[in-house]
């Protein structure tokens, strides 16, 4: 594959353009939920119903992912981002339009697709763009702060635009966002060819196989949420995706070709950052699903001020994210900055396991929001920066979209084990307390889940090397030229 190569007066303008297409996809992820009441009351739909919503962009995002890296490294990133974004704002203006709830789901559904080819495509595009420089480091700290902090991001904007126009607005704005970004792609992003060798090689049983595993996988998350565990569809679900994802395994350590080269995963820094992204994602998903539960549910907040609740943490993110990729903290390492944003992000998250029914926002929440959001604002940067470092070109999109698919599977398991224990935690309480003082008990089961796994993230990233370092030049080697071990 050939790429031209970008000049360092166009590299901020890739930047930006790779930022908002993120910003838009990450957002997508949360700012429908505080516009589902709404929608609800529109299209009629029943509770049942409520969860397809989401489900819908899950399933199809997280496991088409893979299958959209490949495809962003054999036809090249800037088509394949481009072709991600047009898709992406058809698919919002049919689900913005939609006369009803089967349309809409329809929708997502073709929103998390098309949202699989352009998130590893714009990865990849910023992984290449910034090779070998010294602004990578800042690069990726403004892509680490989208992917952080995108989610808050989208509650907020979410809660204005359902209480300032209508809930069908949520999908509206993200026309606008990717017009913007398709045309900056069109302006800045280099030319590139694609893996054009051997083009009939394509790894169909991998493809099969990831597919349907990551699928039944995300199904079998969402399932379990509403159904519970011991639900013999869940268990299905389950079993079959572990079936699936062990062949896929399998196929790819015999495959010429494969889908995922096996040194992307077994690099000791990608494979540690794909851990580290599955923990990390499921504690701050969880945190954003069930801190605006309290939010409306007991501290009687509209969904626009529950969003503007959110801000804090946004901006803490931000921050944190720009910090974490300074040229003072590179130095201390992966090793050092990643389990120190995780210790941080912790105790955030244990501080909301002290409130209560009637908390004050300013003396609880607000300082819990803001240490969580400096902790996963510099856990999210310093990975990301990780996640392509040493790949060849024609692996970018994948590696992109391995790191990627780690973060939306730990998103769905994390919401769907914490939404178990709080279920629990709330039927146990609601024999001694009120209603609400049962909802406040399974959200601090859910809060100490979420706080268990940031931790465990911040124990794995131990695993980091002590040292490592991207070549000096803008070429990217094979897995496993780039880093320098010492354990």
């Amino acid at each position: 594959m050939t790429e031209q190569h970008t000049t360092p007066d166009r590299q901020w303008w890739v930047l930006a353009t790779v930022a908002i297409a993120q910003l838009m996809v990450v957002l997508d992820g949360t700012i429908v939920n505080i516009a589902l009441p709404s929608a609800q009351a529109d299209l009629g739909f029943s509770d049942a119903g409520r969860p397809w919503i989401i489900t819908g962009y899950a399933l199809t995002f997280g496991g088409f992912l893979l299958l959209g890296g490949r495809l962003g490294d054999r036809f090249g990133a800037r088509r394949t981002f481009v072709v991600g974004l047009a898709g992406f704002a058809l698919a919002s203006a049919a689900g913005g339009l939609a006369p009803s709830f089967e349309v809409l789901v329809g929708a997502r559904v073709a929103q998390g697709a098309f949202g699989a080819l352009l998130a590893p495509a714009a990865l990849s595009a910023l992984s290449t763009t910034f090779a070998g420089t010294r602004d990578r480091g800042t690069a990726f700290g403004v892509y680490g702060a989208v992917a952080g902090g995108g989610g808050a991001i989208g509650l907020v904007l979410g809660g204005a635009l359902s209480a300032g126009l209508s809930w069908r607005w949520c999908l509206y704005v993200n026309i606008i966002f990717a017009a913007v970004a398709i045309v900056g792609a069109m302006l800045v992003l280099p030319r590139s060819a694609g893996d054009s060798e051997n083009p009939a090689r394509i790894d169909w049983p991998g493809i099969t196989t990831v597919v349907l595993g990551l699928f039944a996988l995300v199904l079998g998350f969402s399932r379990a949420e509403t159904n519970g565990w011991a639900d013999p569809g869940t268990l299905g679900l389950l079993g079959g995706a572990v079936a699936l994802l062990v062949a896929f395994v399998v196929i790819e350590a015999r495959s010429a070709t494969p889908l995922v080269p096996p040194a992307i995963v077994l690099d000791r820094t990608r494979g540690t950052t794909y851990l580290v992204m599955i923990l990390a994602a499921a504690g701050m998903y969880s945190v954003y699903l069930f801190l605006a539960y309290y939010l409306q549910q007991v501290q009687g907040m509209s969904p626009l001020m529950a969003g503007i609740a959110f801000l804090p943490m946004a901006l803490s993110t931000a921050v944190a994210s720009a910090l974490a990729n300074s040229p003072a903290l590179q130095r201390l390492g992966l090793r050092t900055i990643v389990p120190a944003g995780a210790a941080l992000a912790t105790v955030g998250m244990v501080m909301l396991t002290r409130i209560d029914v009637d908390t004050s926002y300013l003396t609880h929440v607000l300082p819990a929001l803001v240490l969580a959001g400096l902790g996963l604002g510099t856990l999210f940067s310093a990975s990301m920066g990780s996640a392509t470092v040493g790949v060849a070109p024609q692996n970018s999109g994948v590696a992109a979209a391995v790191v990627n698919t780690s973060q939306q599977v730990g998103g769905s398991l994390g919401i769907a084990v914490f939404s178990t224990l709080s279920a629990a935690a709330a039927a146990g309480s609601g024999s001694v307390a009120g209603p609400l003082e049962a909802a406040v008990a399974g959200f601090h089961a859910a809060y100490w889940g979420a706080a268990a796994a940031v931790a465990l993230a911040g124990i794995i990233a131990l695993r980091y090397p002590r040292r490592s370092a991207e070549p000096a030049t803008g070429s990217v080697p094979e897995p496993g030229e780039a880093h320098v071990q010492s354990s």
